[in-house]
């Protein structure tokens, strides 16, 4: 069997696409993946990553119309699912203290080695990603990644938040890594 993700995360791109009943998805899904809309998703349920990938790109071209923008902003929104989800997730008040706490959550997320926060000091972090998928949904994917580590670093009191790539997969590198830097509350 292949890769495979968590029905906590597979579950918001399927309720995306559920919700567009005017949009002809058959160019980008196929039957198997088709399936996966019509039942219901277990949260702690084992999905494949092959769909979840295509899930993703059909989303990025027909909901988000190809903007990484938007899909780094719908990251940041994704906090405040986690959160109601994950409610021990944030410790006010120290964004070093919620991105350990990240650390630990996430290993559940994959069935393999998908996102490590690598290092994180008291004003910064680097998150390295691989989800081993196609260059345009590895590039979505890490985008929508550095809109959800932005926000949860705001969502426990960072200032001055700064994000961005340090190296990109997309672009050759092994995996993406991402960069954090803020100011303590």
């Amino acid at each position: 069997m292949g890769r495979q993700v968590r029905g906590m995360l597979f579950v918001d791109y399927v309720r995306m696409i559920r919700g567009r009943k005017d949009v002809d998805w058959m160019p980008y899904l196929d039957g198997a993946d088709l399936a996966y809309l019509s039942q219901p998703i277990e949260p702690a349920g084992w999905y494949p990553m092959e769909t979840f990938e295509r899930l993703g790109v059909a989303i990025l071209k027909e909901i988000a119309h190809g903007q990484q923008e938007g899909v780094r902003m719908w990251g940041r929104f994704q906090v405040l699912t986690s959160r109601k989800q994950f409610p021990d997730l944030v410790a006010e008040g120290s964004p070093r203290e919620t991105l350990m706490r990240f650390r630990t959550l996430s290993r559940g997320f994959f069935d393999y080695d998908a996102v490590d926060i690598i290092d994180v000091e008291d004003e910064e972090a680097t998150v390295s990603i691989a989800y081993r998928m196609g260059t345009l949904a590895e590039e979505t994917a890490c985008n929508q990644s550095l809109g959800f580590f932005e926000g949860l670093v705001e969502a426990a009191g960072g200032k001055e938040t700064r994000a961005g790539f340090a190296s990109c997969s997309w672009n050759g590198a092994k995996r993406t890594q991402i960069r954090l830097l803020w100011v303590n509350p």
